[in-house]
């Protein structure tokens, strides 16, 4: 009897990572920046469930993007594992939703909170960096046919209304 009356406990205990991922939680409730939106999923405090709005006037401009977000009991030292769950073609996204982000890799801070990584994730939709592609053909295309990238860009768009 004892002996599950304590690993009981051990489940229920807060460590530090809890603890932050409840504060970056209860600050995503509180203040939300414009256009994302995410939170823990039901009983599990380290994998979210994330929703970044494409920014007006540009070819995001109404997509819901859906993304994970996986954090491990070194939060906030080390970066959580983000990926996108909707379809995307974006210059740094590869095909299984990774994502190409040096704050998410070698220049990540404890300082930055679920809303700066959502944040960062929504301004690299329009603001992508051709010098690290995860996605090839997007990053020619961003460079070398704008036209046609914004056309795939809105295909991507409209997917992500009808995706479940």
């Amino acid at each position: 009897m004892r002996e599950s009356d304590s690993h009981s406990h051990v489940v229920a205990m807060s460590t530090p990572a809890r603890k932050r991922l409840m504060r970056d939680f209860k600050r995503l409730q509180q203040d939300p920046p414009a256009g994302i939106s995410g939170a823990p999923q039901d009983n599990n405090v380290m994998l979210w469930n994330a929703v970044i709005f494409g920014p007006d006037d540009t070819p995001w401009d109404g997509g819901t993007f859906k993304l994970t977000l996986q954090f491990s009991e070194d939060y906030p030292n080390k970066p959580p594992t983000v990926r996108f769950v909707s379809r995307m073609f974006h210059p740094n996204i590869y095909a299984d939703g990774s994502i190409c982000l040096d704050i998410l890799q070698n220049q990540w801070s404890p300082i930055y909170d679920v809303a700066a990584i959502l944040t960062s994730i929504q301004s690299l939709l329009c603001d992508p960096n051709p010098n690290s592609p995860a996605n090839s053909e997007a990053a020619r295309m961003f460079s070398e046919n704008k036209r046609e990238y914004n056309r795939r860009v809105r295909e991507i768009v409209e997917q992500s209304w009808t995706a479940d």
